[in-house]
């Protein structure tokens, strides 16, 4: 790990640098007291000198550090390498290093020169960067940027919500690759991805572009076959369309999330924003396909509103429902609360968590759910499932779907 750390404490040919994952068996990597997910570094310049800059990212959000270079960074950078991260991926003006840390701990380091310097950008308030550059040919066949590449005022949004899942998509796929929880896939066997909902396939064509992406440009350079699905032939007429422009061999199914036929069980599982219980068909078909990964951010939740509004509430919580507004927030948190115990009950360890700030959408609750087996755990999750359900008389769409009643 030595050129690894003189890579990170070179301040003058540090590009940028990127940890995530954790060890299999290793506790959750801890960064200024907090447990994260993955970090980034890179060196800026400030009135005080130059530092060394860490963004940690936690389930939630991101927080940054400066620290001076010198002896205060060398044992930051000290502390960091002894975190349990799966992997490192550190790249200076010259060279690229990647790491992988097996599951007993042997860092496998490998470096190359690049064909080109690199040119260093330790600006301090330079905009946020993007996963997908803004000239991105993904981003142009979608309409996001323009022929300069500049993003359209009107694509903001969708941007930054794509650019949200594909954060959480990337460290939740290191994470489960790490653990094993997710197999390596092949190029002969490429990881099998689908895309629940796709409508025009944003989601669809953003994560083939990150997830298939040189390393040294921050992809990660796996072999990918991504499926969409959706109910409308002119979505699926016009995703293909963009796959042969983009040069992207990718399947457009039509038809409903529930009944639509795939050629193969997919291995992750996505859908942004389906609608009201179309959420819980395409958490359903996670389950009912064994799914190692699940992320899924609901829309609207009227099924379990309309059934909180047709029943008495149990004592003593009337003041939840008793106002329509409290009743539709109270019926969103009830509905994915028990999204996630039942998905727990199907042997699924599941975070609930924001994917982008409320600013940009109100519907912004991601569900990250990653196959691991039933834990000792599971009996008594189940009654408070049971118990929930029972107090507040509701019937989920997911839980009748998966035969829970």
């Amino acid at each position: 790990m030595e050129p690894v750390r003189a890579a990170l404490l070179d301040g003058d040919r540090l590009v940028r640098a990127r940890a995530s994952g954790r060890r299999r068996g290793a506790e959750v990597p801890i960064v200024a007291g907090r447990e994260v997910r993955g970090i980034e570094l890179r060196v800026v310049d400030l009135k005080a000198g130059r530092h060394l800059q860490v963004e940690s990212f936690d389930d939630t959000q991101a927080h940054t550090a400066n620290h001076l270079l010198g002896p205060a960074a060398a044992t930051l950078v000290d502390a960091l390498l002894a975190e349990p991260f799966a992997s490192w991926h550190v790249e200076t003006t010259t060279h690229v290093h990647q790491v992988r840390v097996t599951k007993k701990g042997r860092a496998l380091v490998s470096s190359r020169a690049r064909a080109s310097t690199a040119e260093v950008d330790r600006t301090h308030d330079r905009e946020k960067e993007r996963l997908l550059p803004a000239g991105h040919p993904v981003l142009r066949a979608l309409g996001i940027s323009d022929g300069q590449g500049r993003i359209k005022p009107t694509r903001q949004a969708k941007l930054r919500q794509v650019e949200e899942f594909l954060r959480l998509l990337d460290a939740a796929l290191g994470d489960a690759l790490a653990k094993g929880h997710l197999r390596t896939p092949t190029a002969d066997d490429p990881l099998r991805i689908v895309d629940l909902g796709c409508g025009n396939a944003y989601l669809t064509f953003a994560a083939h572009a990150h997830l298939t992406g040189d390393p040294a440009e921050g992809g990660l350079g796996l072999p990918v076959r991504m499926s969409g699905v959706d109910v409308k032939q002119q979505s699926a007429d016009h995703n293909a369309d963009v796959a042969r422009e983009l040069g992207i061999e990718a399947d457009f199914v039509v038809g409903t999330i529930g009944e639509a036929s795939l050629d193969r069980d997919p291995d992750v599982v996505l859908a942004l924003h389906a609608c009201d219980t179309a959420t819980d068909d395409a958490l359903a078909r996670a389950v009912g396909w064994n799914a190692s990964l699940v992320l899924a951010a609901p829309c609207c939740h009227h099924d379990i509103a309309a059934q909180l509004r047709g029943s008495p509430p149990p004592a003593p919580y009337s003041m939840l429902t008793r106002d329509g507004i409290l009743r539709e927030r109270f019926a969103d948190t009830l509905t994915d609360a028990l999204r996630a115990a039942l998905l727990r009950r199907r042997g699924y360890r599941v975070d609930v968590v924001e994917f982008v700030e409320s600013a940009h959408t109100p519907r912004n609750t991601l569900l990250r759910a990653t196959r691991v087996g039933r834990g000792p755990a599971g009996a008594g999750a189940d009654e408070e499932y049971d118990d929930l359900v029972a107090a507040w008389a509701v019937r989920p769409r997911l839980g009748q779907l998966l035969g829970d009643g």
